[in-house]
């Protein structure tokens, strides 16, 4: 995108994007990735089988999920994935596309903002996209890294997921 101001031309910041698995060591190499897009990972099939375990972990047994013959005759067509399965799949795709190895500690805090904006149908495969982007230093080698989840489902325009993940990083002593 370009606009025009004064005669002279403005070109809106970009980001870069790597499908490279990356390996930070420090801080200010998370720093340095800050707008970065990472990914895509491979992609994931949702399978009954995952859905049912899914639903027996966490007790969530509502028939979208685990009743097909009833879901075959709902809004979807079929049964869905649980939302918070899909979210569930994060930690496991940001290690496809970064080590955390090269860090002391690195833990999962939280997350911020979390949506579903479109059902996971079964059947379908996922993968995620991710961006770092916000590194707040905490003192004494460690920061608290934000990242955005894009979790995509192949032909479906909507993502299924996209939430702002939040971690704490500590560097290894020097």
């Amino acid at each position: 995108m370009t606009t025009e101001t004064t005669g002279a031309t403005e070109t809106a910041p970009t980001t870069s994007t790597t499908t490279e698995r990356l390996r930070p060591t420090t801080i200010a190499e998370l720093e340095a990735l800050v707008g970065t897009e990472l990914g895509p990972t491979e992609w994931h099939t949702l399978t009954q089988e995952d859905i049912d375990a899914f639903a027996d972990i966490t007790g969530d047994h509502q028939w979208i999920h685990v009743d097909p013959e009833r879901a075959a005759a709902g809004p979807f067509g079929t049964t869905i994935g649980h939302g918070l399965f899909t979210l569930s799949l994060g930690p496991t795709f940001m290690e496809e596309l970064m080590a955390f190895d090269g860090f002391a500690h690195s833990l999962n805090y939280g997350y911020d903002r979390v949506r579903f904006p479109h059902p996971r149908p079964l059947g379908s495969k996922v993968r995620m996209r991710a961006t770092i982007t916000q590194v707040d230093p905490t003192g004494d080698g460690a920061a608290q890294i934000t990242t955005t989840q894009y979790f995509e489902a192949e032909g479906i325009a909507k993502p299924i997921c996209v939430a702002e993940s939040i971690g704490r990083f500590t560097e290894y002593p020097a």
